[in-house]
């Protein structure tokens, strides 16, 4: 039997499942959706899956400061700050030259920090500003070639791209260059149809990997970040009680398996921070096999 290459897990409840386990090292992924379908959560939650397994991040922002994206993952119950300049490092470049910067100056960084033993999870949120940056086709393709090609030597990139479709598009024309250009694709989408899982997930491509191909739901949980429903269960009914309980025991059961602790104050901040009529059950059990923890038998 071949085997299969060791996948990095992507910090995506839910996401391995569908992915054999997670993204191929030193690969691109862009994640493609419209405002407010939570690109920026993927890419922090990403980048902090890594932090907590002791790798390093870095997260090149092309628009919010530094300290206003450490602010957003502050609400979501990540420390964003409690890592910056240590293992997550911030480059910002809005406004700044894109062509001169991808071409010179970022082959430089990469260069003095390829050489370092500890594994790198890169970001770019969002890439769209370099897109917009040139109108020439073959100049965005060329661009877009170079960066993806010098990040991956420091390993798995995810890349934000933000999308927009005119009537009857699929797919915005605008991300169909840099969806060509990886080596992964993932597509969030928004149904504005009320109920907790109103968006949507889907895995366009993913080079060298039997992915999964169906249209997947998944919500924001404060304290764990997206969670990705990827079984065919059914949603828990809507129940009129608190649900303390379902989480005290959650992190009892955490403990017991021996969770580390960056899981268990995730556990600890989605039960203060629960706002959804549904039970998090399912939710907890996404996490649960995400993370592998399982009772021996």
């Amino acid at each position: 039997m071949e085997e299969i290459e060791k996948r990095i897990e992507t910090g995506i409840f839910g996401m391995d499942r569908i992915l054999e386990g997670g993204f191929r090292d030193k690969t691109s992924i862009v994640v493609v959706g419209a405002s407010g379908t939570g690109k920026s959560t993927f890419a922090m939650q990403f980048i902090m899956h890594g932090i907590s397994r002791g790798e390093q991040g870095l997260y090149i922002t092309m628009e919010e400061e530094p300290e206003q994206i450490m602010r957003e993952g502050r609400l979501l119950g990540w420390d964003m700050q409690k890592y910056y300049e240590k293992e997550l490092f911030f480059i910002h470049l809005k406004g700044r030259n894109f062509k001169k910067m991808i071409l010179e100056q970022l082959p430089q960084l990469v260069a003095a920090r390829s050489d370092y033993s500890v594994k790198t999870r890169v970001c770019i949120d969002p890439m769209t500003p370099v897109i917009w940056a040139v109108e020439d086709k073959q100049e965005q393709r060329e661009l877009i070639s170079a960066l993806f090609g010098i990040l991956k030597r420091l390993g798995v990139v995810l890349c934000t791209v933000e999308e927009h479709t005119k009537p009857g598009e699929t797919i915005g024309e605008d991300v169909l260059l840099p969806i060509y250009l990886s080596d992964g694709a993932v597509h969030l989408e928004y149904h504005p149809i009320g109920g907790a899982f109103n968006r949507t997930l889907q895995i366009l491509k993913m080079r060298g990997i039997a992915h999964g191909e169906e249209v997947y739901p998944y919500i924001f949980a404060r304290g764990a970040g997206v969670i990705v429903r990827t079984s065919p269960e059914e949603r828990t009914k809507e129940r009129e009680q608190s649900f303390d309980e379902v989480f005290e025991d959650a992190i009892r059961t955490a403990k017991s398996l021996k969770a580390t602790e960056y899981v268990i104050k995730q556990l600890e901040y989605m039960r203060r921070h629960w706002t959804y009529e549904y039970s998090p059950e399912e939710t907890l059990q996404i996490m649960f096999d995400s993370l592998g923890l399982r009772a021996e038998k």
